[in-house]
């Protein structure tokens, strides 16, 4: 947690405090709740108070409701992104400075991170840049992925999970090519390639001048299509394909270098601090990046549209609170003879007082929980079933994910508590402040 989630916690807290000590030292004696609850039930000379009153609990629940399903989305969001990035992308990186991009002394700097707590896994990489077509007039320039082949012990990044058809071990049944490919399932369909079909990849690196032709001549290699696999993220599977290490080492012209390493830690948002102490340790000229900050600006994005949405939407609850108060203002103005002879029997002014507090606190509540419930549930609904599509060539997804959080929920409770415990305030203040005569007089 860090410190701006630490002030948010410390804030909720004091807010819950302060609003129970505010409702302790308001809390109704047994006549008091008894008058607040009979004037909330209907009867047929007051039937549009009553029907006011439920608008006024639809007000808080549909606020409620609204901003547990915003918050929610955008955790969702959020999460599904973090979950769809890390499919491809270890946690951390460990490279070198300089124009090369190689790692050469990657055995020895691999023994070491093995060594550091905190790491699960680590293990070579190569990434480098290609063109592939599939013998066809259409080309693609796509991103080549090299990996150790996955045998499941240990792996560092979860995409041996989300092969459709093969797998990463990239077994060959053909004589005429170099080894096996891997696609994503968005770019086989386009090259129309499918597990047993050749395709051509044409190297960007190591291409050399050749004197005889007096021009620079690109380096081709066939491969065959031996797996597919569909992350559910648009940029993998559209752009992304994966060859054994050995190969793409040849393939990147780095011989027996790498590009880097890729580390898989016990957890992952303590990647950014960890990979400080990595780098420090491991010393120049390597360098240690983290998948927090390779996307820090769409993660900061989103929380800004959080905050944003959040915002907006408990406008909604501020809203039901001036229903709140419109309700509890009419109830006075229709209960005006009975608290005038409730006065007049003795009924302290306080107490007046929290009668109509208690009818606002039990709106507030009624709503609140229901809104609460409501969200929840239409939300866990939505996710589950995957209800809202979305294109996943603009928001790297297929749909749109709720994943609401008990932190968030608990916020959301306690900000609608506030604002139903405080919106009833001004009538029961005009309540309280009645004088008894005039208004058995005029009533």
């Amino acid at each position: 947690m860090n410190l701006r989630d630490a002030a948010v916690v410390a804030l909720g807290a004091l807010l819950l405090v302060a609003l129970a000590l505010f409702l302790r030292a308001n809390w109704p004696a047994r006549l008091e709740a008894l008058i607040a609850f009979r004037y909330l039930r209907s009867r047929r000379v007051s039937s549009l108070l009553s029907l006011i009153t439920v608008i006024a609990v639809g007000g808080v629940t549909v606020g409620v409701m609204a901003l547990v399903i915003v918050l929610g989305v955008m955790n969702g969001l959020q999460n599904d992104l973090r979950d769809k990035i890390l499919v491809a992308s270890p946690h951390l990186r460990v490279l070198t400075y300089g124009e090369g991009l190689r790692l050469d002394d990657w055995r020895a700097v691999l023994t070491r991170v093995r060594r550091v707590p905190g790491v699960t896994a680590a293990g070579p990489f190569v990434i480098t840049q290609g063109g592939i077509s599939a013998g066809h007039d259409y080309a693609e320039g796509v991103v080549v992925l090299g990996v150790d082949p996955d045998t499941g012990k240990q792996p560092v990044t979860t995409l041996a999970r989300h092969f459709t058809r093969g797998d990463l071990h990239f077994r060959t049944t053909r004589p005429d090519v170099e080894a096996g490919i891997a696609l994503g399932t968005r770019l086989s369909n386009k090259l129309s390639a499918y597990p047993g079909d050749v395709v051509t990849l044409v190297a960007f690196a190591g291409t050399r001048f050749n004197p005889s032709l007096g021009a620079y001549v690109p380096r081709f290699h066939r491969f065959e299509v031996t797996g597919l696999f569909d992350t559910g993220m648009f940029e993998y599977d559209n752009s992304y394909v994966v060859l054994e290490r050995r190969i793409a080492q040849r393939f990147a012209a780095l011989d027996s270098a790498v590009t880097g390493l890729e580390v898989r830690l016990a957890d992952p948002w303590d990647a950014r601090q960890f990979g400080r102490d990595l780098e420090s340790r491991l010393g120049y000229p390597h360098r240690v990046v983290d998948w927090q900050s390779q996307n820090a600006s769409l993660f900061s994005a989103l929380k800004l549209e959080k905050l944003a949405m959040a915002f907006v939407v408990f406008l909604i609850c501020i809203v039901a609170a001036f229903n709140v108060v419109g309700t509890l203002t009419m109830v006075v103005r229709d209960k005006t003879k009975e608290i005038g002879i409730l006065l007049a029997m003795g009924l302290r002014r306080a107490s007046v007082r929290r009668v109509f507090l208690m009818q606002g606190v039990v709106i507030g509540l009624v709503g609140t929980v229901l809104g609460a419930a409501l969200g929840l549930t239409l939300g866990s609904v939505i996710n589950q079933g995957k209800w809202i599509r979305i294109d996943p060539s603009i928001y790297f997804i297929d749909h749109l994910p709720v994943q609401t959080q008990p932190f968030d929920a608990l916020l959301v409770v306690i900000a609608s508590l506030l604002v139903a415990t405080l919106a009833p305030l001004y009538p029961a203040l005009v309540a309280a402040r009645l004088d008894p005569v005039p208004a058995i007089r005029y009533e």
